[in-house]
């Protein structure tokens, strides 16, 4: 039995490893046809949850449907409607790249014709043509992933789990595969990405849920998460530290709020509700007052002040009987 509109679901999954509390209640709907981050800090669950709905790893308590298949009672069907891109590229590094997609084909069951064919679809798709006689050992981190992920598509899966791919790659690469992947999602495969990059799921996310300690604490789009914090804030910064006093009080004044004095930065910022206007009032009376700025914006939160405050009870200490 398929499901055309959720792609991964858990509800209530647990795990544990003898005392070792890996996954607590873990709850998750994952849209068809979107891209779902899963954030969290060391140790907070989110290979564990990876292994479970790609069949790796069964669990205590709880259930799991993917592609619309029973993870517990029908496991072969999950594994013949999902790939899995791991932490680290999963490729031979004595064959060259073409060796090693055509192989990846064989072992999925395609003739040896329509193997080549695919490798070499995949090989232009991810900018791999030129080295593809070369031994995938030579190849850059950002090329080996690059494989990797065109290896997990050989056969284009409905669900592909992507756990952070992107650890230990340079920038270039990793715009590159965020490329890649939203490519895939345009085609219709869905996407769940677990990462510890917040920019990456920013940029990435239709929607985000983070987890701790085992289970989910906050989900919704990246925008949703970032507004859970707070309201945008004004910053600015003095020429002259002495006048950081005279720019708390028209700030204050402006925001209604109370103002963040960072006297080693000679900053001032505090929250505002209504962007354009306190942004006008602010700039008139620093200019009535005769207080120079080198510098003033007003911000959103950002995805990473979200996930630290999100995960502020737990995320600084390593708390005893919690898994990755």
């Amino acid at each position: 039995m398929t499901d055309d509109t959720t792609a991964v679901l858990a509800d209530g999954i647990r795990k544990r490893y003898g005392r070792t509390t890996a996954l607590d209640g873990f709850d998750l709907a994952v849209p068809a046809g979107t891209v779902y981050g899963v954030l969290g800090p060391n140790g907070a669950g989110k290979t564990t949850a990876v292994r479970i709905l790609t069949t790796l790893l069964r669990f205590d308590a709880g259930r799991a449907r993917v592609a619309g298949y029973d993870v517990a009672s029908d496991p072969d069907r999950v594994r013949a409607a999902i790939s899995l891109t791991g932490q680290y590229a999963a490729v031979d590094e004595v064959l060259s790249g073409r060796q090693n997609l055509v192989l990846f084909g064989r072992l999925r069951r395609l003739s040896a014709r329509r193997a080549r064919r695919r490798a070499e679809e995949l090989l232009d798709r991810f900018g791999l043509t030129e080295a593809a006689d070369r031994s995938a050992g030579t190849y850059s981190g950002g090329m080996r992933r690059r494989l990797d992920l065109a290896a997990s598509l050989v056969v284009p899966p409905r669900v592909l789990f992507l756990d952070e791919p992107t650890t230990g790659l340079d920038p270039r690469s990793r715009n590159g595969l965020w490329t890649a992947v939203r490519e895939l999602v345009a085609d219709g495969t869905t996407v769940l990405l677990t990462t510890q990059y917040l920019q990456e799921a920013d940029h990435l996310a239709d929607r985000v849920c983070v987890i701790d300690t085992g289970r989910v604490v906050a989900e919704g789009t990246p925008e949703h998460l970032k507004a859970r914090i707070g309201a945008d804030r004004l910053e600015l910064v003095v020429a002259d530290a002495t006048d950081l006093p005279a720019a708390a009080t028209v700030v204050e004044r402006a925001t209604g709020a109370a103002a963040t004095v960072d006297a080693e930065l000679r900053r001032v910022d505090a929250p505002v509700a209504d962007r354009i206007a306190v942004l006008t009032a602010v700039l008139r009376a620093l200019d009535d007052a005769g207080i120079a700025v080198e510098d003033v914006l007003v911000r959103r939160p950002t995805l990473d002040e979200a996930f630290l405050r999100l995960t502020g009870a737990h995320a600084d200490a390593q708390r005893v009987g919690v898994a990755s």
